[in-house]
């Protein structure tokens, strides 16, 4: 406790108020009918865990969190599941923070078809559009970006969606400057995040910038979540990669470096190992799994050594020998770059396998 209570008392001020202010952040979740039930259930989660770690703290909650669609009243998520919601604000949201959840037809034209008749009108687009002028951050989780395109709030703006609609965002909007694979991007106070959860992940950041560091990662240990997840929304566990191709190269090359990780190997030795060249090995793999060898040789040394981690009584100094990192201090480094933690955080919340 005694941590969480230094974390936040240190934490800078918020997003939307001045130095030194104590008045707490203002979150508008703006979801349809048909919105996805993580999208919007997610965000609030992290936001509603930091105002926990606060009360815990002893200080006041930094967040009032808001779940709105237009009209107000209940409202109904793919899942069959029903939220209540207020309807849009007619006040000024000056210095607040708004997420558009996505949904059911928010990436299909309005009206395309039966599926897109929850689908915002005119007047919500015009209230987004002009709402943004005032907020300290305008956020969309999912196919959120969609609104927030039509909106016109994402011209010559870098925007991501899930990977699934990427293509189509970029199609009909191709004045965004839309991200093939990223978890969530910035551009100015505008933010756009990748597929379903990772709403949390955006919504961490905005906790992060919010109140700091140690703040956010107390909050990310509540939840039981990576402050910082590597790689982009296609990034998949190599296991899953190698059964999404039993017999491409993906699978082969992943075999047979396994049980070589703790072994200095170069492009050359791995291509060898496949019988091709290295310019083959590279098409391929990029083909198969989007990676390059060095890529995925990364991705399996960081994957052992979580696991490793993870095991009861294995020091940190043996974990990075065991998977190929040597020392403690290349490591530190990896997870500092893949995760945002250090290797001993990441051992302090999920540390429990036995050996």
């Amino acid at each position: 406790m005694k941590k969480t209570q230094t974390a936040l008392a240190a934490a800078p001020a918020r997003a939307g108020a001045g130095a030194g202010a104590s008045t707490a952040t203002d979150v508008w979740v703006l979801v349809f009918p048909g919105f996805l039930l993580l999208d919007a259930s997610g965000p609030i989660q992290v936001f509603s865990s930091a105002n926990d770690e606060a009360r815990d703290a002893g200080l006041p909650p930094p967040y009032r969190i808001h779940l709105i669609t237009p009209g107000g009243g209940a409202v109904a998520s793919s899942a069959g599941v029903s939220m209540l919601a207020g309807p849009l604000p007619r006040r000024s949201l000056a210095g607040a923070t708004l997420i558009v959840a996505g949904g059911q037809g928010l990436h299909l034209p309005p009206y395309a078809d039966v599926r897109a008749t929850a689908a915002p009108g005119d007047a919500v687009l015009r209230w987004i559009a002009r709402t943004s002028d005032k907020l300290a951050r305008c956020c969309a989780v999912c196919t959120g970006a969609f609104v927030l395109a039509r909106a016109g709030l994402l011209d010559q703006r870098r925007a991501v969606t899930h990977w699934q609609d990427v293509a189509q965002l970029r199609a009909q909007h191709p004045g965004v400057l839309v991200q093939d694979d990223a978890i969530y991007v910035r551009d100015g106070k505008f933010y756009t995040s990748a597929g379903i959860s990772a709403g949390m992940d955006l919504a961490l950041g905005l906790v992060e910038e919010d109140l700091g560091h140690a703040a956010a990662l107390s909050v990310a240990k509540r939840l039981v979540l990576f402050l910082k997840r590597p790689g982009g929304q296609r990034q998949f566990s190599t296991e899953l990669l190698a059964q999404a191709q039993p017999q491409g190269v993906s699978a082969q090359l992943t075999a047979w470096l396994r049980p070589r990780l703790r072994q200095q190997m170069d492009i050359e030795q791995m291509a060898a190992a496949c019988a091709m060249s290295v310019r083959t090995l590279h098409r391929k793999l990029r083909q198969e799994a989007d990676l390059t060898p060095a890529q995925l040789l990364a991705r399996l040394r960081m994957e052992l050594a979580c696991d490793l981690l993870e095991r009861r009584g294995m020091t940190i100094k043996q974990a990075a020998r065991q998977s190929g990192y040597g020392t403690e201090y290349n490591l530190r480094r990896a997870f500092a770059a893949h995760f945002g933690v250090l290797p001993s955080e990441y051992q302090s919340r999920f540390g429990c396998k036995r050996m």
